[in-house]
């Protein structure tokens, strides 16, 4: 992520189902994007923890895709990713997430991806599922958004698994 897209990420981080669903800053604001962008996707990045990178479509940023809480022991990492407004419903982010998916599966030493989703988020579950990742359960109360504490249905792939075909 760049500079450039600092404006475009607070737009969406602000965006009300955006907020409704990530424990982001309230307000969110270009300083925000601007620390998330420049400084702890870096810092991530550095410590191998996680890597977070930009969704573009025609070159115009979208939105942002990531692997993080990464443990290197047991090869397993979990993916996350958002969505700007002005870009949802076009399949875009099952896209992004199976591509990551594989990257991290074929050529980094992954043997499992996780997704975790809050049980009222359908378009993220929606997400999931068209990345074909496959359901194991629900973690009750195991993550929180700005209402509280929610309920996370637990997705996986592992490296043997089916892949998507888009």
């Amino acid at each position: 992520m760049t500079e450039a897209d600092v404006p475009s990420i607070a737009i969406a981080c602000s965006d009300p189902q955006t907020q409704k669903w990530l424990p982001l800053p309230q307000p969110y604001t270009e300083e925000s994007a601007r620390t998330f962008a420049l400084e702890i996707a870096a810092q991530e990045l550095a410590s191998g923890t996680a890597l977070e990178r930009a969704i573009e479509v025609d070159g115009q940023f979208v939105g942002v895709i990531g692997l993080k809480n990464t443990d290197w022991d047991v090869a397993k990492t979990e993916a996350g990713y958002w969505l700007g407004p002005w870009a949802r419903g076009r399949g875009i982010t099952a896209r992004a997430l199976a591509a990551i998916t594989d990257w991290a599966l074929d050529t980094q030493g992954i043997g499992r991806v996780e997704v975790l989703v809050a049980t009222g988020n359908e378009a993220s579950l929606a997400t999931a599922r068209r990345a074909m990742f496959i359901e194991e359960g629900t973690l009750r109360r195991a993550g929180h958004t700005h209402d509280g504490t929610v309920d996370l249905v637990l997705f996986s792939r592992l490296v043997d698994d089916p892949r998507p075909q888009f």
